[in-house]
């Protein structure tokens, strides 16, 4: 079983009502255009043709958005005593992390995903959140930062060494009016730990 750290929440999104959740896990929870309350999050997995991608633990192979169901036993993913669902954790900076474990692989996306129906919340990493959801759609991918670069993990500085300037207008793009969750029905994968996180803890 994978667990991270203790269990911060039990609650669903993918719906208007806002779901009551602790401050840690409010700083991923944001809108869709038409209302619709979802986490945002990020992880890595394998590249894989036709738009799919890797789940990096067993190699099954999910589309851009997909419902779970459990690779280990018969119910609904996730579940609190069970590794199955998606994996993604709420600081994009966690994310070269689990890729260092599949070092021999040099094939991975970077992935900011948007998770919705039933989420399990963990305690991750000191201030971080792992989640395991039960639907995924991928809403951005990018190329991973080298593992064994010293400056994977950390943000990157201003390459002038100049303090960025605050701009009181938001952002062209930002916000729900870029986001949007497909309507049709999700593709239904049997997924237990793709993101590879039960690799790292001790719980599994």
């Amino acid at each position: 079983m994978c667990t991270a750290g203790p269990l911060l929440s039990d609650f669903c999104v993918g719906r208007d009502e806002r779901p009551f959740v602790p401050a840690l896990i409010e700083r991923s929870l944001t809108q869709t255009i038409d209302g619709t309350w979802v986490i945002w999050a990020h992880k890595v997995a394998r590249r894989a043709p036709a738009g799919q991608f890797g789940s990096l633990a067993t190699g099954q192979l999910y589309p851009t958005d997909a419902a779970a169901i459990c690779l280990h036993r018969p119910h609904r993913a996730p579940q609190p005593d069970c590794s199955c669902g998606f994996h993604a954790v709420s600081d994009a900076r966690d994310v070269p992390v689990v890729g260092a474990t599949f070092r021999r692989s040099s094939v991975f996306r970077r992935l900011e995903v948007v998770l919705s129906g039933r989420i399990l919340a963990f305690e991750w990493s000191g201030e971080g959140v792992l989640f395991r959801a039960e639907r995924q759609t991928v809403v951005r991918e990018s190329d991973v930062p080298a593992f064994d670069s010293p400056r994977a993990t950390q943000p990157p500085d201003d390459p002038e060494g100049r303090l960025a300037r605050r701009v009181d207008d938001e952002p062209r793009g930002a916000g729900p009016l870029r986001l949007r969750l497909p309507t049709s029905g999700s593709s239904v994968v049997v997924m237990g730990d793709d993101a590879g996180y039960c690799l790292l803890t001790a719980d599994v």
